[in-house]
């Protein structure tokens, strides 16, 4: 174990208050689809504090353990000593960061998330020649890879690419459509994935304050929340990116009634994982920054449905669709944030809602190195939750984040499903048109 982790996280304190009951197993991601006590909850604990005691070596065969896990929080969820399993996995991947070093690929692509300019390079390229490697699915819900490369599959669903990102496409201030002294003014926060890859949820988002009488700021200088990093163990990408957006939200957030992050993952990601992480790492400064910033950040379906008239407005002057929506709820939405009631709030006044089994169930995203060096435990994890929307029959599976979109679409697309994917900003737009 690395000096830097053994200051600032215990794991034998953790692996000693296990009382290993179990109720984590039923609920595991990993679990039910590779059924090792090694990738439960309780035996990542365990082998985290004999990790600490040094009674376990940080080999390849731990190394592979550790990186198993998908990050759900389930076990969070029904443990009856709340223990952060997820937590402390987070913690111990620094470590395999450290000894290990990160994939080239990884490597290249936090990179691009800590350079704005280079990345809008980069996308812009991409979506020239996209038709190179990628084909357009015949089903409109991304693109096909047309031949294989560590971070995609041949025939694998990836997000289809925008000639010009969210960040670039709009002005930096939108004004209200009828300016008023009450008037509400709002900052966007749009994520990786909604600023260059699916169009629709910024759009959606900019037409749905529209409609509120919202003024609309859009800072031009955030940058990626560092989630990516995080979760694979990037110490240095998480702690450069989540400094900046600190300190360019403290320049503008008093201003400002909210801002609003239409995905679940960034969300939580700046609202709950920026204070853990400095807390984990010793920064009580960046701490109690980061802890101030989150006061006025919201999900955005969670902030419509509680400070505006959006749902009045939905069924007093939106159109009535009869194409059924099922609600999938994002593991960093509902079980870090505990909103899920919202975007149902939000869509049912204008969409028949037909509920599946187990809306909660992982959709088995994971991460960057699940969605690479492990997406056979991906796939796996797909398989179920893209059976079960495909059981309700419904036209559109709604999430508010696009790594659950990326996820799903490509379950569905394996499955052979018709059920589109769409983010609930974006049926609620189409329902005010």
């Amino acid at each position: 174990m690395s000096k830097k982790t053994e200051e600032i996280f215990n794991f034998t304190e953790t692996s000693d208050a296990c009382i290993k009951c179990g109720k984590c197993i039923p609920v595991c991601t990993i679990h039910s689809i590779n059924p090792d006590e090694t990738t439960s909850p309780r035996g990542f604990i365990d082998l985290l504090g004999a990790y600490q005691r040094g009674e376990l070596p940080l080999d390849k065969n731990a190394k592979d353990i550790f990186e198993s896990c998908f990050l759900c929080t389930n076990c969070v969820d029904v443990c009856p000593n709340s223990l952060a399993t997820d937590m402390v996995i987070e913690e111990v991947r620094a470590d395999i960061a450290d000894k290990y070093g990160i994939a080239w690929f990884k490597r290249g692509f936090f990179f691009l998330l800590r350079h704005r300019k280079i990345m809008d390079l980069v996308m812009k390229f991409g979506f020239m020649f996209k038709t190179c490697a990628l084909a357009q699915d015949d089903k409109g819900r991304g693109l096909r890879a047309r031949f294989s490369l560590p971070m995609m599959k041949k025939g694998r669903l990836i997000p289809s690419m925008m000639k010009t990102s969210f960040l670039n496409k709009y002005p930096e201030h939108i004004p209200a459509p009828k300016p008023q002294e009450s008037t509400q003014k709002i900052a966007i926060f749009i994520g990786c994935l909604g600023n260059y890859n699916y169009e629709g949820i910024g759009d959606s988002l900019v037409e749905i304050l529209a409609k509120l009488n919202i003024e609309v700021f859009i800072p031009k200088k955030q940058l990626c929340c560092g989630a990516p990093a995080y979760f694979t163990g990037d110490v240095g990408s998480v702690e450069y990116m989540t400094k900046k957006n600190i300190e360019y939200f403290e320049s503008f957030m008093d201003e400002y009634d909210a801002m609003l992050i239409p995905e679940a993952t960034c969300s939580a990601m700046v609202t709950h994982d920026w204070q853990v992480f400095f807390k984990n790492h010793d920064m009580p400064e960046w701490e109690a920054r980061a802890k101030k910033v989150a006061q006025k950040i919201h999900m955005a379906t969670e902030w419509l449905d509680n400070h505006t008239g959006l749902q009045q407005l939905l069924k007093e002057q939106g159109k009535q669709f009869d194409t059924p929506v099922t609600y999938h709820d994002p593991c960093h939405a509902r079980k870090v944030q505990g909103i899920y009631k919202e975007p149902r709030n939000l869509l049912s006044p204008n969409y028949p809602m037909v509920e599946m089994s187990d809306p909660n169930r992982c959709c088995g995203f994971g991460g960057v190195t699940m969605q690479t060096e492990k997406f056979h435990f991906a796939e796996a994890a797909g398989k179920p939750k893209a059976e079960m929307i495909d059981e309700t029959k419904a036209t559109y599976v709604s999430a508010e984040c696009s790594a659950c979109r990326v996820q799903i679409s490509e379950s569905l697309n394996r499955a052979e499903s018709d059920v589109i994917f769409k983010n609930p900003l974006e049926l609620i737009a189409e329902a005010l048109k």
